[in-house]
């Protein structure tokens, strides 16, 4: 700031004076805002980073403020530091630094994850199991003895049936979040499109040549190809008809021996077991009526 100070006497003689004062700015934007952090944490709790408030009374443009971290963590440490650093500039260039260090301790968090493939399903890629977030470049490690992946990737025909563990680890702020994948890998590999309500199994038997019902049947499973044997016995408990590989040709015909005339049972009511092999369907037993009418 230049001042200049004109002096004058009675006659109108003038002398001028001329004083120059500078105004210097060297002090650093002040703190507004109020700094409460931790000073030790464990992983999952280090704190979002606050943004903090300065000021500057001798600036005419908003104070810059530069936000930087740094951290001792290698991957290995159990306890280590996260150093925050905020730098705050005026228009003059002057700063105010801010730096807080939080203590922070390292926790192994797990996420349990679970798989069941046949055995002649195919290799099976282990990051397929893995949430969208997850980074396909971290390794699986074989938690049971005795397994080899390459790649993320397991083949079960290695292995006997049972169950196998893997784990994949990744970081996050120093901590350890591991997922445990567990496998069981089994044989039931052929899924037929059959089942018990898909079955339709005669109520009744009436040979006299109207073309219904002339033939005990077992429906409903025909494209699956399954064996069915079938045993058929009277009100005393006796067998009166048996076949392995049944055609749904059994017409109320006796075998040798039995209760009849000229090969035929005698009307009444009798009693079936059905075993369907290979189907996963229990044996069913029922009654059905034999007669001519």
């Amino acid at each position: 700031i230049t001042v200049t100070y004109t002096v004058a006497d009675d006659c109108g003689n003038t002398s001028q004076l001329t004083a120059t004062l500078t105004l210097e700015d060297s002090t650093g934007p002040a703190l507004l805002s109020t700094l409460d952090l931790p000073s030790s944490v464990i992983c999952s709790n280090v704190p979002e980073v606050p943004q903090l408030d300065f000021e500057d009374t001798c600036s005419l443009n908003p104070v810059t403020v530069e936000f930087n971290e740094t951290t001792t963590f290698t991957g290995e440490e159990e306890i280590y530091d996260i150093i925050w650093t905020w730098t705050a500039t005026d228009d003059c260039g002057n700063e105010n630094v801010i730096t807080h260090t939080i203590n922070v301790i390292t926790e192994n968090f797990t996420t349990p994850l679970e798989g069941e493939k046949c055995i002649e399903d195919g290799l099976i890629d282990l990051y397929d199991y893995l949430p969208e977030v997850s980074d396909n470049t971290i390794e699986w490690v074989a938690v049971t003895e005795g397994v080899t992946i390459i790649d993320g990737i397991f083949d079960p025909l290695e292995v006997e049936l049972g169950d196998y563990v893997f784990t994949y680890t990744t970081l996050n702020n120093g901590c350890l979040n591991t997922f445990e994948l567990t496998i069981t890998i089994h044989d039931d590999c052929t899924v037929l499109p059959c089942g018990e309500d898909d079955l339709k199994i005669s109520k009744a038997v009436t040979p006299n040549g109207d073309a219904y019902n002339e033939f005990f049947t077992v429906g409903g499973v025909e494209e699956c190809g399954f064996i069915i044997d079938i045993k058929i016995f009277n009100r005393f408990g006796d067998i009166v008809y048996e076949s392995r590989d049944y055609q749904n040709n059994w017409n109320g015909q006796s075998p040798s021996g039995s209760v009849g005339s000229a090969g035929r049972l005698p009307n009444g009511t009798y009693y079936y077991v059905i075993d369907i092999k290979d189907s996963g369907i229990k044996p069913l037993a029922g009654p059905l009526y034999l007669g001519t009418k």
